[in-house]
């Protein structure tokens, strides 16, 4: 199980610590500093089942600067919006765990981190 992370997220340090609480096995990604590529980011969406829009913190400077919220959200705009991410990956909504099932979450709650634990227990 892999967890991108920002250490200055409450959520991921919250997640973080619900991990160590279970005893999980897991790899730390600071997505900030090891940012993901274009084909990583593809990855996660397949995996968390959810399009490049679903992940996006519209609200980050970055995406007013971009002016996101007027982008199309559509297969069409599809790649330009995960050239953002890639690029800009604040943009990238956080935690995101990627479970030992294949499967992926956005892991902002204690139960979506419990949930993946359980998924790396099947």
């Amino acid at each position: 199980m892999e967890i991108w992370i920002n250490p200055a997220c409450s959520k991921c340090r919250s997640a973080i610590s619900l991990l160590d609480a279970e005893g999980a096995e897991y790899t730390v990604r600071r997505y900030l500093e090891d940012v993901p590529s274009e084909a990583e980011i593809r990855a996660v969406l397949e995996r968390l089942g959810l399009e490049p829009w679903d992940i996006t913190r519209t609200r980050e400077a970055d995406a007013e600067e971009l002016g996101l919220r007027e982008w199309a959200r559509d297969a069409g705009a599809r790649d330009r919006w995960i050239t953002a991410l890639a690029e800009h990956p604040r943009l990238i909504q956080r935690p995101i765990i990627t479970a030992e099932d294949g499967t992926a979450l956005v892991a902002r709650t204690d139960e979506a981190v419990t949930e993946a634990i359980a998924r790396g227990k099947n």
